[in-house]
């Protein structure tokens, strides 16, 4: 299996989570390069856990020895115990593709219509989420976000996009995601 490379997702993830890491415990669901972990371990986060479901990619980071920052091999929460105050996914969101390489569409393919992945990663994250926690979460103008929208009202979850970025295929987003009731 391959790991997903830091690319124009990661980087604009990267760019915004210093305002919300510091003294706060994170974990970072589908951590592929383990670059975002890496910057909340920079950035002051108190506690860091960084999940993938890939075994290359656990096997990456082990091999880096990182100090600070817990990993699991799991497929989304599964495996994980306890709250957060943040949470932090890019996910795989794009639409299946027939013609792309199975290799390649398990880091890329968020599902038949692109946006299965993000569904069931909501539906985990309010297991895990401390009462003023906060969801960041990419979204790409690829993805289909009606069912996403219906779901976050369904969770009552409120998002707010805190950054975009547009690319020559796509639009990139960063959505802020909290409890309405905060």
């Amino acid at each position: 299996m391959i790991v997903y490379e830091p690319a124009e997702d990661s980087y604009l993830l990267e760019s915004i989570i210093s305002k919300y890491v510091k003294n706060k415990s994170v974990i970072e669901i589908g951590a592929g390069s383990g670059i975002l972990s890496k910057k909340a371990k920079e950035q002051g986060a108190k506690s860091i856990v960084a999940v993938d479901i890939n075994p290359d990619s656990i096997n990456l980071l082990k091999k880096e020895k990182l100090k600070g920052i817990k990993l699991i091999q799991s497929d989304l929460f599964k495996k994980v115990k306890g709250k957060f105050d943040l949470i932090i996914c890019n996910p795989p969101y794009l639409p299946e593709d027939k013609q792309e390489d199975n290799e390649s569409s398990k880091i890329t393919t968020g599902g038949k219509i692109g946006d299965e992945f993000i569904l069931r990663f909501l539906t985990q994250s309010v297991n895990h989420i401390n009462k003023e926690g906060i969801i960041l979460l990419l979204v790409s103008s690829l993805t289909p976000k009606k069912r996403i929208v219906t779901l976050l009202k369904k969770l009552k979850l409120k998002k707010t996009t805190i950054a975009t970025k547009k690319l020559f295929f796509e639009i990139l987003e960063v959505w802020e995601i909290k409890d309405l009731s905060n």
